[in-house]
């Protein structure tokens, strides 16, 4: 197209017929060049526009040529292009050479198209008649459209996906309107022109370019006041939605955030009343529930109702064995049963740890609750298969009946709380609480809180039982005893508060404080006496292997008294150190270098495995009491002292019998080759004072034996020999 654009202007420049310049044809060409692009009407509801500059090209063809025609065509075209560009349209420089190119030759090719139909512009606009006239003007119109729309559509389509048929039909078949406006204006213009000189059309249509541009300038300013107008109104109602979506969104937030603070609060009241691992009531809400009942039972004094606390045994054994994931799993497993054993009106929580509590309504009598605590102890024994392993357990269960006679729930709770322990403590699976219980357990707790206090009231002393040789029937030592002088009681029997020491953990400082006693007494004896060195044995509680520090404090203890080492047994149980015996056998081996004794206490009631046994550093066993006290009797218990004896020198221990009170047992046991014995026969645990009489006649014991023919003691020990050899 460029090339054919630039053969017509080439065509026009070099044929252009310069006598035909004149006045009115430079005003014409200021018009068409300079203001025909300003002058355009948009028809109503299109995006057609109505120019001048089409309809001053054709005027020009009908009355300078078509030379002149190219000319004023190329360079109206130009001026066009770059006007929009100076008004900030983008349009690069191959489109302005391209549409230059494009006007040139559609005016070219209208140029032959008359000159094709041996038509004379000028002797039809001077001499035809309005048939031909009209006919002229046909053909200058659809040449004209027929070139540009070709060639717009034919750009339009390389730059898109359509065909050209698509482009030319939407876009450019409603331009014919604009060129056949221009042509028929330009027809009517130019038979104005016959009438009136060509300069002063020329000078009116400048006129009126000028007013027209003007007011569109004034139009414009009006539209942009308008349009200023409209935008402030539309930012506005802009703002005005911005503001109702803000309000709405504050709305819809709000309702979130209430719908959220509602959740949270249904959590949180959930949270407040249910265990978290097993999602059952918790205590608040089991408060809540037998506050409540306890309301119902004052409106209906027949109204009866029954709490079950539970308590799980051994259920440390679980978690220390299996881990506390087994243990959980095994609480969760537990609840559910539990659960499933109630109906809708009856209430199951879990307390803590391995606490669960029931609530049975409507109550008829205790035979019930019985028979519903059997059941519970039956589904609780039935194993649980965890983890592909089957867990068996137990439960303890304290029943307390509720009726109009409790005013607070807590109460209620307490008195099934005693009633569990005692099953505990009784080795029952379930107990009904009575009075007495809680009498007891007031007593209880009124003995511990006494003994909280009674180390700094100096009510706490030492009794000291003499420890016999059996053999010389002379003294060897003593075993402290921790003795309690209540204020007001007077002494307390050991076996009332030493469980309790145990169950709260006071036997660690108790221990530790009898034990700095009786080393420093001992140490003061063995000044006194120095000719015969006694022994003292004190007695160590299996709490004292939970210390990692006991070894430091035993140690503290023998610097503090400077007593020698071997001089101090130290007496553990059975069951002490078989709870774990891993442990404790380290921690016997790093007292043995401190060079203590060390002896087992009650020797015959444990567990003792012999497999264990030989592997703990031990000096002495100790027959317990009840062996000792039936071997007169001739029952197996006599054997069993044999056979304690036996072992203990198969392991190379000495033995010390306890609970002697008759002279045939000591025969026996000197017949056995007992080395040390203690009991009534001999003293009663005495205080300090007591004691040191003792000392002050270590011989007093001699002659508690009649006088025997040593060669028949010495007889009779052969014989034994023989018998436990065989």
């Amino acid at each position: 197209m460029v090339p054919l654009g630039l053969l017509s202007i080439t065509w026009a420049f070099c044929s252009f017929p310069l006598e035909s310049v004149n006045a009115g044809l430079v005003a014409l060409f200021v018009v068409t060049v300079f203001f025909s692009s300003y002058l355009r009407i948009q028809l109503p509801r299109t995006k057609i526009h109505l120019t001048v500059s089409d309809a001053l090209i054709i005027l020009t063809l009908l009355i300078y040529g078509g030379k002149t025609a190219v000319i004023m065509a190329a360079f109206e075209s130009l001026v066009t292009t770059l006007n929009f560009r100076r008004q900030g349209i983008n349009i690069k420089n191959r489109t302005i050479v391209l549409n230059v190119a494009v006007a040139a030759f559609s005016v070219y090719v209208t140029t032959l198209a008359v000159n094709l139909f041996s038509i004379s512009a000028s002797e039809v606009v001077h001499n035809g008649d309005k048939t031909q006239f009209v006919l002229l003007l046909t053909i200058m119109a659809l040449s004209q459209f027929i070139v540009n729309s070709i060639c717009a559509a034919v750009y339009i389509a390389l730059k898109s996906e359509k065909t050209v048929w698509q482009v030319w039909n939407e876009y450019c078949l409603n331009a014919l309107v604009m060129y056949v406006a221009g042509a028929m204006i330009a027809g009517v213009s130019v038979k104005a022109l016959n009438s009136i000189n060509m300069f002063l059309f020329a000078v009116a249509i400048g006129f009126s370019a000028v007013v027209y541009i003007t007011y569109r300038r004034y139009v414009d300013d009006v539209k942009q006041t308008a349009a200023k107008a409209e935008q402030a109104e539309r930012e506005r109602a802009e703002q005005a939605e911005n503001h109702i979506a803000e309000l709405q969104h504050h709305i819809t937030e709000q309702e979130r955030i209430s719908d959220a603070l509602r959740e949270s609060k249904e959590k949180f009241r959930h949270a407040a009343f249910h265990d978290a691992l097993t999602d059952l009531p918790n205590r608040n809400q089991f408060t809540e529930t037998l506050k409540f009942l306890l309301e119902e039972s004052k409106k209906k004094p027949d109204f009866n109702f029954a709490v079950l606390f539970l308590d799980l045994n051994r259920f440390k054994t679980v978690n220390d064995s299996l881990g506390h994931s087994t243990g959980d799993q095994l609480i969760t497993h537990v609840a559910r049963r539990l659960a499933g054993s109630i109906v809708e009106s009856d209430l199951v929580a879990r307390f803590s740890g391995d606490e669960f509590a029931i609530v049975i309504k409507e109550v008829k009598d205790v035979n019930e609750m019985l028979n519903f605590a059997e059941l519970i102890k039956h589904k609780v024994s039935t194993p649980f298969v965890i983890g592909g392993r089957k867990i068996f357990t137990s439960v303890s269960i304290g029943i307390a009946m509720g009726n109009s006679s409790y005013s607070e729930a807590e109460e209620i709770l307490r008195d099934a709380d005693i009633a569990m322990y005692q099953a505990k403590e009784s080795g029952k699976d379930y107990v009904i609480f009575d009075k007495i219980m809680h009498t007891r357990a007031v007593t209880r707790m009124q003995l511990e809180t006494d003994l909280r206090t009674a180390i700094e009231r100096r009510e706490l002393c030492v009794y000291y039982q003499p420890i016999i040789d059996l053999e010389k029937m002379r003294l060897a030592g003593f075993e402290a005893l921790m003795r309690w002088n209540h204020p007001t009681r007077g002494l307390v029997p050991p076996g009332e508060f030493i469980p309790v020491c145990e169950d709260t953990g006071l036997i660690v400082p108790f221990t530790l404080w009898i034990l700095d006693e009786s080393c420093r007494q001992l140490a003061e004896w063995n000044r006194e006496y120095p000719e015969t060195p006694l022994m003292m044995s004190v007695n160590l509680s299996g709490k004292h292997f939970a210390q990692n520090d006991l070894v430091e404090q035993i140690s503290d203890v023998l610097a503090e008294t400077g007593i020698n080492p071997v001089n101090l047994k130290l007496e553990l149980t059975e069951s002490a150190v078989m709870e774990n015996a891993d442990r404790i056998i380290l921690m016997l081996r790093e007292l043995k270098k401190l060079g203590v004794q060390l002896s087992i206490d009650d020797f015959g009631t444990g567990y003792s495995s012999l497999s264990y046994l030989h592997r703990f550093p031990i000096d002495t066993l100790k027959i317990d009491r009840s062996f000792v006290s039936e071997m007169e009797t001739g029952s197996e218990n006599g054997e069993i002292v044999r056979t304690i004896i036996a072992l203990a020198k198969t392991l190379r221990m000495n033995v010390v019998a306890e609970g002697i009170e008759s002279i045939h047992q000591i025969h026996q046991l000197q017949i056995l080759n007992c080395e040390y014995g203690q009991g009534f026969l001999f003293s009663r645990p005495v205080p300090q004072r007591e004691a040191e009489k003792l000392l002050s006649d270590q011989n007093r014991w001699q002659n508690i034996m009649p006088n025997q023919n040593s060669s028949s003691l010495t007889r009779e020990r052969e014989i034994t020999h023989l018998r436990l050899a065989n």
